[in-house]
């Protein structure tokens, strides 16, 4: 039972407890339980059987909450979401599918119009019935209409990559506890780092398969056995995920990682290539063509490692996050490579959030946390004053946030080695009409501001540009956060000129953000790929509402992999110094 999967079931229980109108408090605490356990780095299950800690040592988690847990962790089942799901119609689950449609919203549909499926919304909004239920009207029935295909596309049945990638790790773990097991590694589009993975390509080297394929189906997780044989078994594991488990031999164990790995367009140009050479690739190893251009013959020439599968066809290893069948193959050919980002190479973060907004832990906190990972700088970046959900701040509380920061900074710079100097910042809101929320006179006094647009994004595409392309002209702003505003399967980005961003950026200086929450990823792979291209500087920052919200740093950094970005690429692998020279140019 993975963080993930007792996260999913808490914020299901909150989405049903307010459908059903429940206590704003209890809906608020299994939210609250939700952000807990998915923020979580270590399993939660190792949390409880550490003899000296427990459950309700996280936060928002009491004795009630602590006991479901260990329901979950023990049974697998929760009765009350269970019973939860048996009281609510099955379209409401469809239904909260598509973006802006919050459980109020859609029993409001149900109790008025009888929605039964997501093609009587459809009509019902083509009809015009949804404009005469209170609270929605003719703009917010359009914008249902748009966001029908995104409900209904299938990749949202897919888990972010940080979800399937809790799962590979218990399963990974589990199975090196195989005696028979050598070495067990993840392989597909999770070993790509794709934002969202459909199902886990799990190889195992072994020389005896089958206490291994049974080492699967014992699995506590393992919810249905698919298909078992001898060098290959799938399984139903948490959250529906298929999982396939291989088995090679040693010899064939690169090849065989290779071969699942790569996408389907990446592999298909890399036999091309040995074709050409007389040569055949295959999941057990490197081969040369029969005569007249046939099948393989005689022995493998390659196949117990990955760099000597790529060696045997004259290319260097290519790193797994650029395995899309995009240009890495003339890349690699020309000597080209990118040496790709890392997360070592992370000095600062810039962009996170405190108790001074909504964030859950203090200033302090949050410096003292980002100081154990190592960082030499971060920049505090609470939300301006135009989100009032979020208790923005005005220019008074911002000037004494900042006089806080100057006093941190003191303190830390009597503390000893290593320092880490606390940046003066905000996240600025980039308004509706234009402009920002907080005056020129007081940004101009920041070490940092991120410019982001979170209301508004129904308007039309030139208007929003013009919004962005206007904040990115503010010789104050340093960066535009979360430039699209996307929520990976949960809401798509808003209709913006993604060319003329960057190219304002580009003639400004202004960066361009990755930001790294997994359900954000934003800029995308392309975007990013396209930004350096245009010799924009990217950020990678975590968006961080807590302590725990500072380990999704890795999450942006294979982002940025995936976009072939180098360590000079990203402005925060400067020193502080460098980062501060960047800035002025």
């Amino acid at each position: 039972m993975t963080n993930a999967t007792i996260a999913a079931a808490f914020e299901q229980i909150a989405d049903l407890l307010e459908y059903q109108g429940g206590n704003v408090f209890r809906v608020r605490a299994y939210r609250n339980a939700a952000r807990t356990v998915e923020g979580l780095v270590e399993p939660v299950a190792s949390v409880r059987t550490d003899p000296e800690r427990r459950l309700t040592d996280l936060d928002g988690i009491g004795a009630d909450l602590a006991g479901k847990i260990e329901t979950l962790l023990d049974t697998g089942r929760l009765p009350l979401l269970e019973k939860l799901e048996h009281e609510v119609p099955a379209v409401v689950f469809d239904l909260m599918r598509v973006p802006g449609l919050g459980p109020k919203k859609v029993k409001a549909l149900v109790d008025a119009l009888g929605i039964a499926s997501l093609a009587d919304l459809e009509t019902a909004c083509q009809d015009g019935k949804v404009r005469g239920i209170k609270g929605f009207g003719a703009k917010t029935e359009a914008s249902i209409l748009d966001n029908l295909a995104f409900a209904r596309d299938p990749e949202r049945a897919r888990l972010l990559w940080e979800e399937a990638e809790q799962i590979a790790r218990g399963l990974i773990d589990w199975l090196r506890e195989c005696p028979e097991t050598v070495r067990a590694e993840a392989a597909g589009s999770l070993r790509r780092g794709r934002e969202t993975v459909g199902d886990l390509d799990i190889l195992v080297e072994s020389g005896d398969p089958v206490p291994v394929m049974q080492r699967l189906v014992d699995w506590p997780e393992t919810d249905e056995v698919l298909l078992r044989g001898e060098t290959k078994t799938s399984v139903r594991g948490p959250r529906g995920l298929r999982i396939d488990l291989r088995v090679v031999a040693q010899e064939s164990f690169g090849a065989a990682l290779q071969y699942f790995t790569g996408s389907k367009e990446h592999n298909v140009r890399l036999r091309t290539r040995a074709r050409d050479r007389g040569l055949s690739i295959n999941e057990y190893g490197v081969f040369r063509l029969a005569d007249g251009g046939g099948g393989a013959s005689g022995p493998s020439l390659a196949g117990e490692t990955e760099p000597e599968v790529y060696e045997a066809v004259g290319l260097p290893w290519i790193p797994p996050e650029l395995r899309e069948g995009r240009d890495e193959i003339e890349l690699a050919s020309e000597g080209r490579l990118p040496q790709l980002v890392t997360l070592a190479d992370i000095r600062g973060d810039l962009h996170m959030h405190t108790t001074a907004t909504d964030g859950e832990d203090t200033l302090a906190e949050m410096v003292r946390a980002a100081r154990a990972r190592g960082l030499a700088y971060v920049a505090i970046t609470d939300h301006g004053k135009r989100v009032t959900m979020a208790h923005g701040l005005d220019r008074t509380r911002l000037l004494r946030q900042w006089d806080a920061v100057d006093r941190l900074n003191e303190s830390l710079a009597a503390d000893g080695e290593p320092p880490i100097v606390v940046l003066k910042g905000i996240e600025v809101d980039i308004l509706e009409k234009g402009g920002l929320d907080l005056p020129d006179e007081v940004l101009a006094r920041a070490d940092w501001v991120v410019a982001s647009l979170h209301y508004g994004q129904n308007q039309p595409r030139d208007r929003i540009t013009a919004r962005i392309v206007e904040a990115i002209e503010n010789p104050h702003v340093s960066v535009i956060g979360h430039p699209t505003g996307r929520l990976i399967n949960r809401r798509p980005p808003y209709d913006v000129d993604i060319e003329a961003m960057i190219e304002a950026a580009a003639r400004t200086g202004t960066f361009l953000e990755i930001n790294a929450n997994p359900w954000r990823l934003d800029l995308d792979d392309r975007h990013a790929a396209a930004a350096k291209a245009a010799g924009v500087k990217i950020v990678i920052s975590t968006d961080a509402h807590s302590t725990r919200g500072l380990d999704v740093m890795r999450c942006g950094v294979l982002q940025a992999r995936r976009a072939g970005l180098e360590k000079g690429d990203v402005a925060n692998t400067r020193t502080l110094a460098g980062l501060q020279k960047l800035m002025k140019q």
